[in-house]
Order: structure tokens, then C-alpha cells, then sequence
């Protein structure tokens, strides 16, 4: 196994505990949030808040031991304030958290002090941000479900059998066991949940893992919610055959886990972040480092990785405690969300008119940035998510990804918030606003915001028309000599450019210059250009690709369009009636000599054989999908991200911005990162940019 760095981790600064009328307050403050949490999926703290809360009682208790509260946190399996009335057969307990490399290598190397020998072997595998239950099976059927509750006993929530993904009902053996495991909620599970509730009259829950809490006790709703379920463990019950129990007790962790894969149960295996065995310290912190990187991608939440010792026997002799087995720990990862206060919302009109919300955030510090902004997506959204101004709102990051909310913390509204004002004309220029669609557009459309929609146009991804940047775009709009983007090409002249302030003849023939290199650029480029919603450069490269003509393209249908990878029925009639509102500008720019061709491209026409068979696209890439990662050197140094896909497609290749197991090849530069980790772990040819170059060598010229 590779290694790689492992991620590094900041511990937040531990709130100061002086004294032991502050520990006493602290303790309650954790007790009230666990109870709120763990008895109705609600909390007033964020998860960094609490770890933070309770590792602060746990030094406190460190320093001052005859001052232990026999109620602190620090003693107690997390949902400890949920008392059940189901025993568990064996206790579910928590973990101990340790939050760095160090702190990891020094846990590792306590254990193997107290087992008296080296781990042989540790098991890695997400800890999955959901809650823990225990699933006991008859003869292959499911009976029972039960809460972790206080460790010792649950809840009985059987009523939720058959709402759980990955939990079946039957297993595909007859045996009598209990599997212990995390139920949550993905995504897209969490975003149908909270419109189901807010339709039905119900507060949205403010993230996935309040909502898989709340949900699992819910008893007789109006409507079905799902959830998600993976499998941490098996265990033998009393009824359980001697030989079946037997080999539960003395498997290995990993064993077990492909032993639970075979009965149908959802395990991480699943995933691409699957739990794997590995037998040193470098290499656990090595799958750490991955975990980390894939966390931005995965459709469900993780808040750390659990490392186990996998042996049967390495466990036993390191026993457990009251609280937390001795030999599992969760490394926990930085906090991707944090509740803060929602102040204001903007409204801002993009380059095709379309009015966008953005919440203006009390500052917080998430995942190692400070937040000001979130986005909102549309004023359905706000209505949907009943957000309020004044509102303490869930915020969620992760990665480079544009962090966003996810719903409002209802339970700690005091009253005092108002209702988000929507504009009644456009914010940019004071026209109407198309109310139609879920997403607003200034009536205009992309002639609201002109300056924005040249400056794209001519961007280096699309026309790539050096010497038109925004300030010289302003300056032609404001003149009266662009009143849209074809009149770059057939009225614009040097004569009037000349006239202008600050353009001298040598700018001037340059950017004239400039103009006719534009004329040269592929379909793929003008289509980008004309910044149709639906599509960016991606999409416009797969449309040109498929088509290979604007004429082509211009006679599509939506069923037709729906045949290009990536258009589904949704966004193809979006397409089709953007480009017929473009016509004009699309003749103008095709008779003012403008491409419409894609060099390479075949026809869909065209593209068959003498038997009506698709014909493979020719090139060395073809068939394979290529995603592209780092600074790109050698022959390829000066390509941009955009160039370097292009280059893929021409290719015969499919461009793609995330690894997956469908991923064929991975172009790993200088500074390569989450990606190359990804590519390594799924097993996934990497090529260095030479390598590259010289593959597609007969396209680089």
C-alpha cells in the first residue's frame, strides 16, 4: 500500500474551565445537549462544539479527580441520556476520540503496551455520522431493532423495520445473530426528507444526522421516509448455532464485515471509502489521509475514521472500560458544519439573468476558514427551508465545495426573526423578474447583466479573446458599440475602437487581432460562449462532440438533446429553448465567421456503421475516461484545465473532474492531492504528464 500524508488536524482551543462551579455548568450544558440531541435529533451545539465542551470536562476532571460529577459526560456512552428498557447482550459502548497523528501514534502505542506485543493487524473504515443500533435476526428474519440508549440498554424502534436501506428484511442465510451498525441519512435522503416534513407542516431538521435521529423514533407519520444502513459488527445471540457463534467470536473484524456483505447487509464495502486492513501506524494514517480527501465527495457524512485492532485475540486482552472499548479510537476529522446566525440575503443577477440569493453569515470558522457567505439556490429553496432572517442556521463545508445551509435550528428561534423579502424587480437593472421557474430571471435575460456576459464570452475557456477583459467591455458597452455579444464581430470596427479612450493603434490591431482568432475556435468554444444555462464548458464540449455542427445542434429536440451523456429530462428542454432564444445571435455569429464545426466530431447521422451499429470513436483515448489533477508540466505546461480536456475529448476520451472506480486513467501533476490519493486506493492507473504527452502525442502539433 502507498502512503501518503495524512491530513493534518487543528484542535480547536478547548474552552477554559477555572473552576468548579464552571466545570458543574459545562457538565450540565453537555448532559442538556446529549438529552436534546439523543431524545429528539435536536441540539443547542454543533458536533465541534460539543467535542469541544467535553473535552474540556474531561482535563478539568484530569486535574481535579476528587471533583468528578458522577453525571460527566466523560464517563458515559454517548446517548447515555436516553434510558432503555431492551438489555443488549453484550454493551454498546462509545469510542475514545483522539484528533491528530500524534495523538493517534501515542493511543497505538498504549494499546500495545497493555496487549504486551505489536497490534498484528488494524482495521480502517469510516465512522459514519449517523446513529448506532443493534438488529437482531431469528433464523434469518429481522425481529427487533433497539437504540444504543445508555450502553447497557435501548429502545425498542422495530416500528422503523422496512425503512432502513441496507438492512433487510431477510438475510440470505437462516442464522440467528445481531448486527450492530449506524443508521443515517444520505443526501438526497435528508433533502426529500425535510420536504416531505415541511409539506406536512413540520420545522426542517437542520442537518442528515438530527434527521435520522428524530426519524427513527417517529411513530405513525402521514408519510415514508427512508434511511440508510451500514453494518459495523455482528455478534452471537443465546439462540445463536455454537458453531456460527463461535466463529463471531473468534474472526477477525474484517472477517466479519465480508462475512456480513454475504447475508446482504450494507457494509462500507459499499463505498468508495471501504474499510481495509493494514498492518502499521504509517499505513493507518496513510488510509486516514484518503478517507479525508474522498469526505468532500461522499453522498452521506463521516466526522472521522474508526481504527480497530482487527484480531479477535489482540481484543480480548485489551478489554474495555466502562465507557469505550481499549481497543478502537476514533480519529476524528475537523467539523464540516457549525451553527451560526443567518444576518441578511443578497440578491445577485448572473451573466444569463439569473437572480441568485446568497446568505450573509455571523463569521464562523469551519474546516479551517472563516464563512461569511452560503449559497441559497433559489427563493423556492428559502420558502421550502422556511428560513427567517435572524435565524441560528446549520452550515455545512467541505473541501473546496461552496458551503451552503441546510436548514434552520428551528428549537432555538426566540421570536424576534423576520421573514426574508423577496425583490419585486430585478436587482441589477429594475426590470421584471420571470417568476415561472424555480430559479428567477430578470426579464431581460442575459441583456440585464451584458458586461457579465461578454467578459465570459470572451474568457480563456471560451473565445479566449486576449485584450477584452471586463474594464475594456465596460467601456464598449457603456459607448453604445456592444449592445450584444455578436456585435463584437460584425459592428464593431478599428475606425470606432481608435475613437475610444485608452485604445491607441497597436491595441487596437491587437484586439483586432484577437477578434479574428476567436473566428478560428471550435463549436465547443462558441457554444460555451453563449453561456446557455444547463451547460458550461463540460457539457459544452460533449454537446459539440455528439452533434459536431451548430446546425445540428439548432435541430435537436429535447429527445434528441437527452442522448448527450449528462442531459437528463429535466434540463434538455431548458437547452433546446435557450437556443432557440439565441437564434439571431447564433446566425450573426456564423455569418460573421465564426465556427460551427467541431474538429473531429462525427455527425450522430453519420456515426454508424453499414449494420447500424454505433461506430467507436477513433483516437488513443478512446472508450476511456480521464480525469485530469495537479500543475501539468513538460509539453503540456501551458495548457490550461480546460485546454487539457479538450485535448482528452479530441482524443476520443471522456473528460471527468472526480475519480470513480469507472475512472480509467488519472494525469497526476506536481501537487496532486485528494484526487491521486482517491485513484491509488481504488487501484486506478496513474500517468505523470510526460507519460500523457507522449500517449496523445499526434494531437499536441
Amino acid at each position: 500500500m502507498t502512503t501518503t500524508p495524512a491530513v493534518p488536524v487543528v484542535l480547536p482551543a478547548l474552552p477554559a474551565l477555572s473552576d468548579a462551579a464552571a466545570y458543574a455548568q459545562a457538565v450540565e450544558e453537555a448532559k442538556a445537549a446529549a438529552a436534546a440531541y439523543y431524545e429528539g435529533g435536536t441540539s443547542r451545539l454543533d458536533d465541534d462544539a460539543y467535542d469541544r465542551l467535553v473535552r474540556a470536562i474531561a482535563a478539568y476532571e484530569t486535574a481535579h479527580p476528587d471533583q468528578v460529577l458522577s453525571d460527566s459526560p466523560s464517563g458515559k456512552v454517548a446517548g447515555g441520556a436516553v434510558e432503555g428498557d431492551v438489555p443488549h447482550t453484550v454493551p454498546m459502548l462509545s469510542l475514545d476520540n483522539v484528533f491528530s497523528d500524534e495523538e493517534f501514534a501515542t493511543w497505538a502505542a498504549s494499546l500495545e503496551r497493555r496487549i504486551g506485543r505489536e497490534v498484528a493487524s488494524w482495521n480502517v473504515q469510516p465512522k459514519l455520522d449517523g446513529l448506532a443500533i443493534a438488529a437482531r435476526y431469528e433464523h434469518g428474519r429481522l425481529a427487533r431493532l433497539i437504540t444504543r440508549g445508555d450502553g447497557t440498554a435501548g429502545e425498542d424502534v422495530s416500528h422503523a423495520v422496512g425503512t432502513i436501506e441496507g438492512l433487510p428484511a431477510e438475510l440470505t442465510e437462516p442464522v440467528t445473530l445481531e448486527v450492530r451498525g449506524e443508521v443515517l441519512m444520505t443526501t438526497a435522503q435528508f433533502e426529500y426528507a425535510n420536504q416531505l416534513r415541511t409539506e406536512h407542516g413540520g420545522e426542517p431538521f437542520a442537518n442528515p444526522r438530527n434527521a435520522a435521529a428524530g426519524t427513527l423514533r417517529a411513530k405513525d407519520r402521514a408519510y415514508r421516509v427512508e434511511m440508510t444502513f451500514f453494518g459495523y459488527g455482528l455478534l452471537p445471540l443465546a439462540d445463536t448455532d455454537e458453531a456460527l457463534a463461535a466463529d463471531l467470536t473468534e474472526a477477525a473484524h474484517g472477517a466479519l464485515m465480508d462475512r456480513a456483505s454475504g447475508y446482504g447487509i450494507n457494509t462500507p464495502a459499499s463505498t468508495q471509502v471501504a474499510g481495509v486492513v493494514v498492518t502499521s501506524v504509517e499505513e493507518v494514517l496513510a488510509r486516514v489521509a484518503e478517507i479525508a480527501a474522498a469526505r468532500a465527495e461522499l453522498p452521506f457524512g463521516i466526522d472521522g475514521i474508526v481504527v480497530k485492532a482487527d484480531l479477535a485475540a489482540d481484543q480480548r486482552t485489551a478489554g474495555s472500560g466502562s465507557r469505550a472499548p481499549r481497543w478502537a479510537v476514533a480519529f476524528k476529522l475537523p467539523a464540516v458544519e457549525k451553527i451560526t446566525r443567518l444576518v441578511g440575503v443578497e440578491w445577485n443577477v448572473g451573466r444569463t439573468g439569473i437572480i441568485a440569493p446568497r446568505a450573509v453569515l455571523e463569521p464562523v470558522e469551519i474546516d479551517g476558514s472563516t464563512v461569511t457567505y452560503a449559497t441559497l439556490h433559489n427563493p423556492a429553496d428559502i420558502t421550502r427551508r422556511d428560513l427567517r432572517l435572524g435565524d441560528h442556521v446549520m452550515v455545512y463545508k467541505a473541501g473546496d465545495i461552496i458551503p451552503r445551509i441546510e436548514a434552520p435550528v428551528a428549537h432555538l428561534r426566540t421570536g424576534d426573526e423576520q421573514e426574508i423579502a423577496f425583490p419585486a424587480e430585478c436587482p441589477q437593472c429594475g426590470s421584471g423578474i420571470d417568476t415561472s421557474e424555480q430559479r428567477w430571471r430578470c426579464e431581460r435575460g442575459r441583456n440585464c447583466h451584458l458586461v457579465a456576459s461578454v467578459s465570459y464570452a470572451a474568457g480563456r475557456d471560451q473565445l479566449d479573446i486576449e485584450g477584452l477583459g471586463q474594464s475594456r467591455v465596460v467601456q464598449l458597452v457603456e459607448s453604445g458599440l456592444v449592445t450584444s455579444l455578436p456585435d463584437l464581430f460584425d459592428r464593431v470596427t478599428r475606425e470606432q475602437l481608435l475613437g475610444l479612450e485608452r485604445m491607441g493603434e497597436t491595441s487596437t490591431d491587437n484586439l483586432m487581432a484577437a477578434l479574428d482568432a476567436a473566428r478560428r475556435q471550435p463549436l465547443s468554444r462558441v457554444l460555451c460562449a453563449l453561456g446557455v444555462r444547463g451547460t458550461g464548458r463540460s457539457m459544452s464540449r460533449r454537446i459539440a462532440r455528439h452533434f459536431a455542427t451548430m446546425d445540428a445542434i439548432r435541430a435537436a429536440d429535447a429527445e434528441a438533446m437527452q442522448q448527450v451523456d449528462g442531459i437528463g429530462a429535466e434540463k434538455a428542454p431548458v437547452i433546446v429553448a435557450e437556443l432557440a432564444e439565441l437564434a439571431e445571435q447564433i446566425d450573426r455569429l456564423a455569418a460573421a465567421g465564426l465556427s460551427m464545426t467541431e474538429p473531429g466530431a462525427t455527425p450522430p447521422a453519420a456515426a454508424t456503421d453499414a449494420d447500424g451499429q454505433d461506430t467507436p470513436e477513433a483516437g488513443p483515448l478512446a472508450g476511456m475516461k480521464v480525469v485530469v489533477t495537479g500543475a501539468m508540466t513538460g509539453p503540456l505546461a501551458e495548457l490550461s484545465r480546460n485546454q487539457m480536456n479538450e485535448l482528452v475529448e479530441r482524443a476520443g476520451g471522456t473528460s471527468s473532474g472526480s475519480v470513480s472506480k469507472n475512472t480509467s486513467i488519472v494525469v497526476a501533476g506536481e501537487g496532486a492531492g485528494s484526487k491521486r490519493a482517491k485513484a491509488e486506493s481504488l487501484g486506478i492507473r496513474l500517468v505523470t504528464p510526460d507519460e500523457f504527452a507522449a500517449m496523445v502525442a499526434d494531437l499536441l502539433g
